[in-house]
C-alpha cells in the first residue's frame, strides 16, 4: 500500500504541475492509458488470490477515481487559463467604424439607372417593354424597316456583319433596336404600345460613339394615333426624365428610311457656367429622332396602313445620361472603373419612381 499511497502522490504532482492541455493528457496517458502505472496495476489483480484480489482491487481504483478526478479539476482550470489568454489576445478596437455593408457600397451602373428610370416613365403613360436578339437578320434590321438593297440609307450605319451562311444570308449585330418593333408588329395586333431598350452596334469610336450603346425606341400603332400625340409623349417624356416643369421642344424636318415624315427634336437649355440645364435658356440641344411609321414599314409587317397607322421615336440611352448626370466621355461608361461608379452609381435600393423622384 506504501507504494500505491506513493504512486498517488506523484501523479497528483504531475497533475498540478501540468502547464497546459498537452501536458495534462500527457500525465492521464501515463497513468491511465493502456500501459500506464494505474492501468499496470489494476492487470495483475488476476495473478492474486481472491480476498488479496479484493482488497488490492479497491485500493487500486480509489487512487484511480482521485487521480482521474484530479485530472479532469486540472483540465478545467487550463481551458480557463487558455480561454483568458485569448480573449486577452484577441482584443476588438470597438473605436473602429463599422464596414458598410454591400447594400451601402455597390452602386447601379448610370445606364441600368436611365433604363429604370425610362420604364418607370413609360410604364406610366401606358407603355409596355419588348425586347429582342442582339444578333438579327438583314431582312429585320434593314430590308423590313424600307431599307431597299443598295439604297444609300444603308450606309448611314457602319454595321457589323458575319460571315455568310451556306444560302448567302449574312446575319448581323443590330445597329439599332428597331427590329423589336418589327418583331412586335409581326408577333401582336394593334393597339400597340412599347418601347424598346437595347444594346445596339455600330463600327464607330470616339468621345461620343462606342462600338456598342445602349438605345431606347418607342413605338405606337393604331387606327386613330397622330403627330399630336407623338409631341405630346415626348414633351411629357422630357419633363419628367430630366426633372423640369416645363421644356420648349422644336421638330426640324429630318430623314429616316423608316419614318415619313420624319423629324428630329431640339429641347431647349442653358449652357451656361460650363453645365447643361434644361427648361430654360436660350440654347438648343438635339436629344431624339422620331416620326410617323412610313406605310411600307405598316405594309411589310403584316397590318394595312390604310387602317392603321403610327408613330416611333429613338434616343440614345448613353447620350441622355450623360445630360442628365453630368458625364462628358461615353468611354467612361465602359472602362469598369469602380472610382467612377461609386460617384456617379446609384444605391441599389434607391429605385426610381415617378411619385417619389426618379433620382433621388
Amino acid at each position: 500500500m506504501t507504494d500505491l499511497s506513493t504512486l498517488e502522490t506523484d501523479l497528483t504532482a504531475q497533475v498540478a504541475a501540468a502547464a497546459d492541455e498537452a501536458a495534462l493528457e500527457a500525465v492521464r496517458v501515463a497513468a491511465l492509458g493502456k500501459k500506464g502505472s494505474i492501468s499496470a496495476l489494476l492487470a495483475t489483480l488476476g495473478t492474486m488470490a481472491p480476498d488479496e484480489r479484493k482488497t488490492a482491487g479497491a485500493a487500486i481504483n480509489q487512487v484511480k477515481d482521485r487521480v482521474t478526478e484530479a485530472i479532469g479539476s486540472r483540465r478545467e482550470v487550463l481551458k480557463a487559463a487558455a480561454l483568458d489568454a485569448r480573449l486577452a489576445s484577441e482584443t476588438v478596437d470597438v473605436t473602429l467604424p463599422v464596414r458598410e455593408s454591400p447594400t451601402e457600397t455597390g452602386r447601379i451602373h448610370p445606364i441600368s439607372q436611365v433604363m429604370d428610370e425610362l420604364t418607370a416613365i413609360f410604364a406610366d403613360m401606358g407603355f409596355a417593354i419588348a425586347e429582342g436578339p442582339d444578333i438579327e437578320t438583314d431582312d429585320f434590321n434593314f430590308t423590313k424597316l424600307n431599307f431597299p438593297e443598295g439604297h444609300p440609307a444603308r450606309e448611314m450605319h457602319d454595321t457589323f456583319f458575319f460571315n455568310p451562311k451556306a444560302d448567302g444570308e449574312r446575319l448581323l449585330l443590330r445597329t439599332h433596336t428597331s427590329p423589336v418593333q418589327v418583331r412586335t408588329m409581326l408577333g401582336q395586333k394593334p393597339p400597340i404600345r412599347v418601347i424598346c431598350p437595347g444594346r445596339t452596334y455600330r463600327n464607330d469610336s470616339d468621345q461620343t460613339h462606342t462600338p456598342m450603346f445602349h438605345q431606347v425606341e418607342g413605338l405606337v400603332i393604331d387606327k386613330g394615333s397622330h403627330i399630336g400625340h407623338l409631341k405630346w409623349i415626348l414633351e411629357e417624356f422630357c419633363k419628367a426624365f430630366f426633372e423640369v416643369d416645363s421644356v420648349k421642344m422644336r421638330f426640324r424636318p429630318s430623314f429616316f428610311p423608316f419614318t415619313e415624315p420624319s423629324m428630329e427634336v431640339d429641347i431647349q437649355c442653358n449652357r451656361q457656367g460650363g453645365e447643361v440645364r434644361f427648361g430654360e435658356g436660350e440654347d438648343w440641344l438635339e436629344i431624339l429622332g422620331c416620326g410617323m411609321v412610313h406605310p411600307n414599314v405598316i405594309r411589310n409587317c403584316g397590318l394595312d396602313p390604310d387602317v392603321y397607322q403610327g408613330f416611333a421615336w429613338g434616343m440614345g440611352i448613353d447620350r441622355i445620361a450623360m445630360l442628365k448626370y453630368g458625364i462628358n466621355d461615353l468611354r467612361q461608361f465602359f472602362e469598369g472603373d469602380v472610382r467612377w461608379l461609386s460617384h456617379y452609381g446609384f444605391k441599389p435600393l434607391d429605385l426610381p419612381t415617378l411619385a417619389g423622384g426618379l433620382s433621388s
